[in-house]
């Protein structure tokens, strides 16, 4: 696959976020753009006291502010029911909650990802609905989906899975790291009678550098996907890619250090098989933030960090990518 974007195609709009939407603790990990709203999940750290929550913005709202920087957007709170509860199931299987992950929506059923401490063999996925005023999960619905391994068996460092999809009434689970010797691959279940003992089968995945931190539905099986690098020690050196892939080294290499590179692609479902293409490169300002959300909109796409920017104080920062004329 070539690594190389292709010219700009937006324009960087920041839009102003009230004061406790840009709260950086909300830690947004996910989009989704349905019916006339956009829905911003927060990662709901309940191990740190956070609430577990989304909010919702009216699109019609966000256009105004679009077109007069001064209007103050509404908002609405919608608190997550039932997610205590959900966690100590995961807790009581021996697995460690970390947070919500990707959220996807379809009509008014909801889908959350949860991400689990790297020992953790296990991540889950969570079902509940979107109503008016909250978000309901059940209970009884707690879906496991095993993490892939490293060659050596061990897990990946800090990682679950980072983006949902739907494709023929599928419900895509994408893992944050994708850069597996041999074969990479996605989950895939059926969201008719979808049930905690449904087993997902799996859909191969071209090899993919960096992370993969959310995707958004752009046309049939075809979705635009985030995906970032982040220069940092430790665990996280396991997405440099290495020197001997030049066209991808050469993004993340500075003079002599590496650096954050973000950088949208197109991932497309055809003949059973998933491959991806960049379509974007973010900006130089813009690629120490840690983008963990996108939800496409007008032929752009809103896209929104957890807390990271390059610089403290950290704060929530929200952007549409506004398509060129």
């Amino acid at each position: 696959m070539p690594a190389r974007a292709q010219q700009p195609q937006f324009t960087v709009r920041n839009l102003h976020l009230p004061k406790e939407l840009a709260y950086y603790d909300n830690q947004f990990s996910g989009l989704a753009a349905s019916a006339d709203k956009l829905y911003l999940l927060s990662e709901s750290r309940l191990q740190d006291k956070a609430e577990a929550k989304l909010y919702s913005v009216r699109l019609a709202d966000l256009d105004r502010q679009l077109a007069d920087t001064a209007y103050v957007l509404p908002y609405q709170k919608l608190p997550i029911a039932g997610l205590p509860a959900l966690r100590d199931r995961m807790a009581a299987a021996g697995q460690r909650y970390e947070g919500l992950e990707a959220m996807l929506l379809v009509q008014n059923v909801v889908y959350l990802s949860v991400e689990t401490d790297t020992p953790s063999p296990l991540c889950y996925l969570l079902k509940g609905q979107l109503r008016a005023d909250a978000v309901v999960l059940d209970t009884t619905f707690l879906l496991p989906l095993a993490k892939p391994l490293a060659a050596d068996g061990s897990h990946i460092y800090n990682a679950g899975f980072e983006a949902l999809a739907e494709a023929n009434k599928q419900v895509l689970a994408f893992f944050e790291y994708n850069s597996f010797p041999g074969q990479n691959s996605i989950y895939e279940l059926t969201d008719k009678h979808l049930s905690s003992a449904s087993a997902p089968s799996k859909l191969p995945l071209d090899q993919l550098p960096f992370r993969i931190t959310d995707m958004t539905a752009a046309g049939k099986n075809r979705f635009t996907a985030l995906n970032y690098f982040f220069k940092g020690e430790g665990g996280d050196a396991i997405y440099r890619t290495p020197a001997s892939d030049l066209p991808n080294a050469q993004l993340i290499r500075g003079l002599g250090d590496y650096k954050n590179y973000a950088r949208l692609l197109t991932i497309e479902l055809k003949d059973n098989k998933l491959t991806w293409q960049p379509l974007w490169e973010f900006p130089e300002q813009y690629r120490g933030y840690n983008w963990e959300g996108i939800a496409a909109y007008k032929g752009g796409y809103f896209v929104i960090n957890d807390k990271y920017t390059p610089s403290r104080p950290y704060q929530t920062t929200l952007l549409y990518l506004q398509p060129t004329k």
